[in-house]
């Protein structure tokens, strides 16, 4: 598959924000490598209902764009332990974008996004177990395993975590963030094993919003507004997308 390739169109989107106390990411580690890392609280004066559960933003859409074909691999490029070959990690059969999980790395769109909406789902095989994977949005370069990005954590009862790799610039609620990763707000929605789940990211400007089955999971402000790939994880389990799309935010 070829490199990515520069030259995206960034798109525009309006909104409204709500204000939440919010953690400022520092972090120096990676997700494979949680070693030191600091973390600076900040709590704005905003009175909500509930301070810890997120509020939802309203925005303008563009058309829904379909980021995978269902057939083939064609938009996307990998990355796997350096290299650029996708098989036999990644491939395509009847609709659905199937990862084996090894070796570690990720599959990314070869055009870059700033604001959108992105609706995937997503499975694991129940005969294998529970897995882990993630969604990397606004990813920067250079290539390497982890890049600087915000992820979507898909790891098995996990979806809906908001993981700060490389240092974004982003803020998150202070009360439930512990060095860079912000537990979701409610309890885990996810179906069982073998069944397809439905994921919403959001980003709007600096807003990024984490729907889980229709549950908002997980918010933060002050995203650095910046156009990135859109990338999805080998880490270590099979794991299996479809659905995968985008619109724009204008």
């Amino acid at each position: 598959m070829p490199p990515i390739t520069g030259g995206c169109k960034v798109e525009q989107a309006t909104s409204t924000i709500g204000s939440l106390p919010r953690a400022t990411f520092v972090a120096r580690s990676t997700k494979g490598a949680r070693g030191a890392f600091a973390l600076a609280a900040a709590v704005s004066l905003a009175v909500v209902a509930c301070n810890n559960t997120p509020q939802a933003s309203t925005a303008s859409h563009g058309e829904w764009i379909s980021l995978f074909s269902g057939n083939d691999l064609s938009g996307w490029a990998p990355f796997l332990n350096g290299s650029t070959v996708a098989s036999p990690v990644w491939s395509a059969h009847d609709g659905v974008l199937v990862c084996a999980g090894n070796p570690v790395g990720y599959i990314q769109t070869c055009a870059t996004y700033t604001n959108f909406e992105l609706e995937l789902e997503w499975r694991f095989d129940p005969s294998l177990g529970a897995g882990n994977s993630g969604v990397l949005l606004r990813v920067q370069p250079p290539d390497h395993v982890w890049p600087q990005s915000i992820e979507a954590q898909l790891e098995s009862r996990s979806a809906g975590d908001i993981w700060n790799i490389g240092e974004f610039p982003m803020k998150a609620e202070a009360s439930r963030t512990e060095g860079r990763r912000t537990a979701k707000a409610h309890a885990t929605n996810e179906k069982p094993l073998g069944e397809w789940n439905a994921y919403s990211l959001l980003l709007d400007h600096g807003r990024l919003e984490l729907r889980v089955n229709g549950l908002l999971q997980n918010v933060a402000t002050d995203c650095k507004e910046i156009a990135g790939t859109i990338a999805l994880q080998s880490e270590g389990s099979h794991i299996e997308f479809r659905n995968i799309r985008l619109r724009p935010l204008k």
